[in-house]
């Protein structure tokens, strides 16, 4: 075979493999933990981080993002983020859990980063915010660098919906809709 010829191959299968995400539809989310920092908590005005695993999704509705530490990857969801601040759902039976990979942001902003997920702590502090300094979520569950996944998972914790990249406003809607449905159980 070519050069010519691998390269034409290997342009072809690049869409497969960026898309080839582990999160698979009524199945639980790839087991994975962050240690290193963790899930930010919020006590009294005062920040603390807690280790993290993906055992401890079940137990309400929720949807699940994970973020690369880059305001482009915010931006990519944040029409979804505000369709479900809009749609005010339980906090009860629902939560939104955002995973933010520190290890993929722009070098020398990681304070920034932090900085911004203490300030979103603070406006909603029902959320559960993780923070992974390592990408350890992101190789488990072979997601996109630079970039931002969504997926809607059940009160026993296995997905419903999965999409790593940009939701298109239908998405949106799908996952709003999704989220009401799963909620009615």
């Amino acid at each position: 075979m070519t050069l010519r010829s691998l390269l034409a191959i290997s342009c072809l299968l690049m869409p497969l493999m960026a898309s080839a995400h582990s999160l698979k539809e009524g199945e639980r989310v790839p087991a994975v933990g962050v240690a290193d920092r963790g899930e930010l908590m919020l006590d009294n005005d005062k920040f603390s981080y807690k280790s993290w695993n993906s055992a401890q999704l079940p137990g309400k509705v929720r949807v699940v993002q994970h973020i690369a530490g880059r305001t482009s990857a915010k931006e990519k969801n944040a029409g979804l983020i505000e369709a479900i601040k809009a749609a005010n759902l339980p906090h009860d039976r629902y939560q939104t859990t955002t995973i933010v990979n520190t290890d993929d942001a722009i070098p020398g902003t990681g304070m920034f980063v932090r900085n911004s997920l203490e300030s979103n702590k603070k406006l909603f502090p029902w959320s559960q915010i993780v923070v992974d300094s390592n990408g350890g979520v992101m190789k488990a569950w072979q997601l996109e660098e630079e970039s931002s996944a969504i997926a809607v998972l059940d009160k026993d914790g296995r997905v419903q919906w999965a999409k790593d990249g940009a939701l298109t406003q239908d998405e949106v809607q799908q996952v709003i809709a999704l989220l009401h449905k799963l909620l009615k159980k």
